[in-house]
């Protein structure tokens, strides 16, 4: 393992245990100059392939995940462990399914599904954005639904 500081290879584990996001968290000291650094290791899994809305497939990536989600959650309350959080569960829900392909609506719905729980406002810019509201009336149709939702749980 590269030392984040000075670059050597040279390193030594100082503790290691496993995270809830499946990963191995490792705290490593550097050989050479002394400083600590983290690591965290992932068990590598078969690839999983996204079809596109034009069939297209490319490689499952949950840094596109991550990316959207914080673009929803940009000035919203969310912390970025709130949205490691969520990015994790949909990637490990991912990886868990049967099929080594999914389809980027699933996906979309497991973002939406997230950020319903996390943050209404949040939900509400994704949803703008993957469902491309073509009208006032459908993007008031989903706002109906939050606050139907809402009423459901008081």
């Amino acid at each position: 393992m590269k030392c984040i500081f000075c670059g050597c290879t040279e390193s030594r584990v100082v503790d290691s245990r496993p995270t809830d996001e499946g990963t191995i968290r490792r705290r490593r000291e550097c050989e050479q100059c002394g400083r600590r650094f983290t690591t965290y290791e992932k068990i590598e899994a078969l690839p999983v392939l996204v079809i596109k809305k034009d069939n297209r497939r490319e490689q499952f990536d949950s840094a596109k995940i991550r990316n959207g989600i914080i673009r929803a959650c940009e000035k919203r309350p969310v912390s970025l462990a709130e949205i490691e959080k969520l990015v994790n569960q949909i990637e490990t829900e991912v990886y868990q399914q049967m099929d080594q392909e999914v389809t980027t609506e699933k996906i979309g719905r497991m973002v939406m599904d997230g950020l319903r729980s996390l943050d209404e406002v949040a939900y509400v810019r994704f949803a703008s954005v993957y469902r491309q509201f073509k009208d006032v009336e459908s993007f008031m149709e989903e706002l109906q639904q939050i606050l139907d939702m809402r009423a459901k749980k008081d």
